[in-house]
């Protein structure tokens, strides 16, 4: 914006009040793209918080329209020797468990050398072959050898089978090469290290365990041993999921006797699921109703009062509830204790119908919300048209960001303009600034004049 210099000082015009006017007039032009601006940026901010309801309800709609989310069953025991998670594929019961022992990985310690860092031979590759039969090859070729070395990679292997560290037994030949199979049971045990290029490593880490060769103390693996309801049971690992179908148990502590299981029905992930809905697609009419309100009394409207795409959405999420059927007996969700307020548009939930039903008919609630025509699938569905990528919000944002564009352009444009013309106006009331105080001081020279000229006439006369 240009700065306008004081004027009219010299022809005692009001200039500067005049263009300060001028200002406020041509101002009236950039203070209607501003609002018109404010009102885009407002639209866009009000769309922004209708596509984050509408996500926030297809995110609902997309869990309590999964199959999973009914029938879940939940494992419980007051034993702390073992765990038990149940999946739907689990049988409801009661199991009695018995822990005879955990499952445990097998520990090799070689005799202790003096120097850590002393190499141990040169060179060679170590084969480490596992009982199960799998065998890998870690080669030191131009690698350190030492302790150290050998410490290094073995464990920078994800291969090797076996986990080294160093112990310190403190005696004259303290630091000792520990070796840990990575996993437990007796499959995972080493069965046998050689070493092919390295004589000086060989007797070291030679190890043959069926011939009982090699300078090692040996930690034996076990297997788990339980019983489940008197059946004995041999896990190569703690977590056992191919015992019992559709549960997975993870051995803690072996247990004296028997500790009891017991596998029940869980609705409380399905009631959660339902009514996570429910409150996501009551938080979408809420925010649809006040950003679409007009106040009477004051006149004032909302951000998107009128607004055909919130018309739309309002609509659409209706349509896709009330159009729910399950597939079983035409069950509806009035019949499961979920009914609309005619006033509010909301969903009200019956907890007392909705547990009867779950518990009554759990297949044809799980048919209601996540069948082909259940709740779940089709406002997911519908709400996918507004939120994907090049949907309505996406397109509708869009378009509005690029007249926000061209308003700012046009405000720029005509900022620039009514600059352009103030500065003509001040050039032009400078002008005639200095014009009319040459007047003034002309007329000020005449008046003098014509004074001193009828002064010398009395003079004469007398």
């Amino acid at each position: 914006m240009a700065t306008v210099s004081s004027i009219g000082v010299g022809s005692n015009l009001p200039l500067n009040d005049l263009l300060t006017s001028l200002r406020e007039n041509e101002n009236q032009a950039l203070a209607l793209i501003q609002s018109r601006q404010v009102a885009v940026q407002t639209k866009v901010s009000a769309y922004g918080k209708l596509q984050s309801a509408v996500s926030t309800l297809q995110t609902a709609a997309q869990a309590v329209g999964k199959a999973d989310a009914f029938g879940a069953l939940k494992a419980a025991t007051a034993s702390e020797a073992f765990s038990a998670a149940a999946d739907k594929t689990a049988i409801a019961g009661q199991y009695s468990i018995q822990v005879d022992a955990l499952a445990t990985a097998q520990t090799l310690v070689a005799q202790g050398r003096a120097d850590r860092e002393a190499a141990i031979g040169t060179g060679g590759s170590v084969t480490i072959t596992l009982a199960n039969g799998e065998s890998h090859t870690v080669d030191l070729t131009d690698k350190d050898t030492s302790l150290n070395g050998l410490l290094a990679a073995l464990n920078a292997d994800p291969d090797a089978g076996v986990n080294a560290t160093l112990v310190n037994d403190g005696s004259g030949a303290p630091h000792r090469l520990l070796l840990t199979s990575r996993a437990t049971g007796t499959e995972s045990a080493v069965a046998s290290i050689t070493v092919d290029g390295n004589a000086e490593l060989e007797a070291f880490l030679g190890y043959d365990q069926a011939a009982g060769t090699g300078d090692f103390t040996e930690q034996a693996a076990t297997n788990a041993q339980l019983s489940i309801n008197g059946i004995s049971i041999t896990s190569q690992t703690n977590s056992i999921e191919d015992a019992i179908d559709g549960l997975t148990l993870t051995l803690k502590q072996t247990t004296d006797a028997p500790a009891s299981l017991s596998v029940t029905r869980d609705d409380t992930a399905a009631t959660k699921a339902i009514n996570d809905f429910v409150k996501a697609y009551n938080s979408l009419q809420g925010t649809i109703k006040a950003l679409t309100a007009y106040n009477i009394d004051t006149q004032e409207s909302s951000a998107l009062t009128g607004d055909s795409l919130a018309r739309r959405i309002q609509t659409e999420m209706r349509g896709a509830l009330n159009g729910a059927l399950g597939g079983i007996d035409g069950l509806s969700l009035s019949r499961i204790g979920i009914t609309t307020d005619p006033a509010s548009g909301e969903l009200k939930v019956d907890d007392k119908m909705l547990s009867k039903a779950l518990s009554d008919n759990l297949e044809g609630v799980s048919s209601l919300f996540a069948g082909a025509n259940g709740a779940g699938t089709r406002v997911a569905s519908a709400a996918e048209a507004f939120t994907r990528s090049g949907g309505l919000f996406s397109t509708t944002t869009d378009s509005l960001n690029e007249t926000a564009k061209q308003m700012q352009q046009q405000y720029d444009a005509t900022a620039d303009r009514i600059d352009q013309r103030m500065e003509t106006y001040r050039r032009q009331f400078t002008q005639l600034d200095a014009m009319v105080a040459q007047m003034n001081s002309l007329s000020s020279y005449l008046t003098q004049q014509l004074s001193m000229l009828g002064n010398l006439n009395d003079s004469n006369n007398k």
